[in-house]
């Protein structure tokens, strides 16, 4: 457990322990406490033999966990103060980090709201709306206003560009569906939805949405995110999540692309480039945060790309292809992640390049169920530009390259099949899914309570293994209370 930024007041017993020296699995119980405020509480930690670290009339726990601690060289088993974060300025206000609630609208007009469909869009999936939803956030910026999007897919051919300025909001998670030849090119990647043009500065609001593809768009990027919002109140996404594949409209079902005779619970055949589905590859990237994009808040964002069709009566499992997940390549950072999750791409999930100045609560990850078949060199072949990793045998959950002041707390980095073998991932049967899932590369980064399943390598750092899953043993999950590189 990682517990930040509270405040317990008049309450016997904080925390609650079961963990002791005796625990037949020595890393469960992991706990870190920082910047925890306690008034009248009696025991602010209590074990299973009684107090662990007493409470207070009136005192702040800078920093306090239990559990195993790893750096570059060097671990150990730990329980009691620790140093805390270093907390860049940029990130918090007052002691705490900066947190943003959802706009709710609540206070404004009816009149103070424009309806996508009063500009011509028709939400119905098979309608292009490029043109009617470009139309309709122009003027809304224009004129101060809110867009609205009403419930529907709305099927766009283009890019639609969100400026500087724009408050956009959905009912009932309105789908933005790419679909058509500007996506279809993995050599020239398009956004899908573009937040600023590169170098614009200022800030939008975006809540409550989903942007997906439609069919086979190799070259989708789903969104792209340039806004410089320094000296504005930081940018905002609210629950918008990217969904690839696996939904009615998709094209990308279990009728499109089944696991088949790839998946090692059938014929295990090799997957080549000759037999490969194309139809199935789905997306270049899901979110690419770029260089001059800074100030920037998401919480509760989820991209995911499907590894089941969720509108087949039996939920089958589908084999669909995207790229890379998030990609943060923002020179001045200043980034807050609350919540967010990225799953099932072939080449990562989260990677940090070039960054700085970032703040992650709790994050989660999964890697792709058909891996090693193929591996991450098929269907997305490494682009330097873009930093990404080495072909190997299965996806990363999170990469952190040549970034400084990477700031995690908890990550949960789940690998659960190894070509849709869920029994490489069973409690003590060596998590043999794969061998490595999170890499750090010439970076400063601090994380609390790291989770994995399935791996056998927990931490890679510069190219060594240095935190074995055998040495962290938590049940089903393998547990590290602490990592600073």
């Amino acid at each position: 457990m990682t517990l930040i930024d509270s405040y317990i007041e008049d309450t016997p017993v904080a925390v609650s322990m079961d963990r002791d020296t005796t625990s037949a699995t020595p890393a469960a119980g992991s706990l870190i406490l920082e910047n925890v405020q306690l008034v009248n509480v009696g025991t602010a930690v209590q074990g299973t033999s009684g107090t662990v670290l007493a409470g207070s009339a009136a005192t702040t726990i800078a920093a306090w966990g239990q559990g195993n601690s790893y750096t570059p060289t060097s671990h150990t088993t730990f329980q009691g103060p620790i140093t805390p974060n270093v907390r860049p300025g940029v990130l918090t206000s007052g002691t705490d980090y900066y947190e943003r609630s959802k706009p709710q609208y609540e206070n404004y007009l009816a009149s103070s709201f424009v309806s996508v469909r009063d500009f011509g869009a028709k939400g119905d999936g098979s309608t292009d709306d490029t043109v009617a939803l470009t139309a309709a956030i122009n003027s809304a910026v224009a004129s101060g206003k809110i867009v609205y999007f009403d419930a529907g897919d709305y099927l766009v051919s283009n890019t639609i560009y969100i400026p500087a300025g724009s408050m956009i909001t959905g009912e009932a998670y309105p789908v933005i569906l790419a679909h058509g030849s500007s996506f279809e090119d993995m050599s020239n990647p398009t956004p899908v939805v573009q937040i600023g043009k590169p170098g614009e500065k200022g800030t939008v609001q975006w809540s409550d949405m989903i942007i997906s593809t439609k069919g086979a768009q190799e070259g989708a990027i789903l969104i792209e995110w340039n806004l410089d919002a320094t000296g504005e109140t930081p940018a905002g996404m609210w629950d918008v999540h990217t969904r690839i594949g696996g939904f009615t409209g998709s094209d990308l079902q279990v009728g499109n692309c089944p696991t088949g005779t790839f998946d090692s619970r059938n014929q295990n055949t090799t997957v080549t480039a000759a037999n490969l589905p194309q139809q199935c590859i789905a997306a270049f990237l899901s979110m690419h945060v770029t260089e001059s994009a800074t100030g920037l808040y998401m919480e509760n964002v989820w991209l995911w790309v499907a590894d089941h069709d969720a509108d087949d009566a039996s939920v089958t499992q589908i084999s669909v292809y995207a790229g890379r997940g998030l990609l943060v390549e923002s020179a001045a950072g200043v980034i807050w992640m609350y919540g967010t999750a990225v799953e099932h791409h072939s080449l990562y999930q989260y990677q940090f390049a070039n960054t700085k100045d970032i703040f992650m609560g709790q994050i989660q990850t999964e890697t792709p169920y058909y891996q090693p078949n193929p591996n991450t060199a098929m269907p997305f072949p490494a682009v330097a530009s873009l930093n990404d990793p080495a072909p190997s045998a299965s996806a990363l959950g999170l990469r952190v390259l040549d970034s400084n002041s990477i700031l995690i707390y908890s990550a949960g980095l789940y690998s659960f099949f190894y070509n849709y073998n869920v029994h490489c991932s069973d409690q003590g049967n060596g998590e043999w899914c794969q061998p490595r899932i999170f890499s750090v590369e010439d970076s400063s980064v601090s994380l609390y309570n790291l989770a994995t399943v399935g791996t056998q390598n927990m931490i890679e750092v510069n190219g060594a293994d240095i935190a074995s899953y055998t040495d962290n043993i938590a049940g089903f999950i393998d547990t590290i209370a602490m990592f600073r590189s």
